[in-house]
């Protein structure tokens, strides 16, 4: 019995460290957040205005709630004005929740996607979002305990018009009299 067992633990030992060294590595490509429902990477010169984020160590975010138009591009600078470190993620509440039970277990998981910024103390960056659909896009800082403090917001996409064609010009009829 020890002779199965022991191949059974190494592969198991082996598995776990991988399974590991994957989940506290970089996220590049990894999380699959749903971007039809929060919208997709924007491109910096179609940005139609600045956002500026400050995360602070009262796990707090200023402001936290932003207003957006749907097809608009923004662009977030977010600031570090807290010591520790703070990140800003853009998803839904369901992928938020999600990674951040993996972020508890991993917290020195590093982020390389566009929706998500990791600042440590004093630091700036920015992420250019264009909101591709109306609704809600949430944001909340996936720190271990940060995100059960409180430290979350939300962006209210409003739903842009359709553009309607100009109204036709109203016809004059003039009539000769005989």
């Amino acid at each position: 019995m020890k002779m199965t067992l022991k191949p059974v633990l190494a592969m198991l030992s082996l598995a776990m460290s991988a399974g590991a060294s994957l989940a506290s590595g970089t996220h590049a490509g990894g999380h699959g957040h749903d971007e039809s429902a929060i919208g997709q990477a924007g491109v910096a010169s179609a940005a139609t205005r600045t956002v500026q984020v400050d995360m602070s160590d009262a796990m707090r975010f200023t402001p936290a709630s932003v207003s957006a138009r749907q097809g608009e591009t923004i662009r977030f600078v977010i600031r570090n004005a807290g010591a520790i470190k703070h990140e800003f993620v853009l998803g839904t509440e369901k992928e938020l929740k999600e990674h951040y039970e993996v972020m508890k277990k991993f917290p020195e998981m590093e982020h390389s996607d566009p929706n998500m910024i990791t600042l440590a103390g004093g630091e700036t960056g920015e992420i250019i979002w264009q909101f591709t659909q109306a609704g809600k896009v949430d944001f909340a800082c996936l720190q271990p305990g940060h995100y059960d403090a409180g430290m979350k917001g939300k962006v209210n996409v409003a739903k842009t018009k359709p553009k309607t064609a100009a109204p036709a010009p109203a016809h004059k009829h003039e009539h000769a009299h005989e």
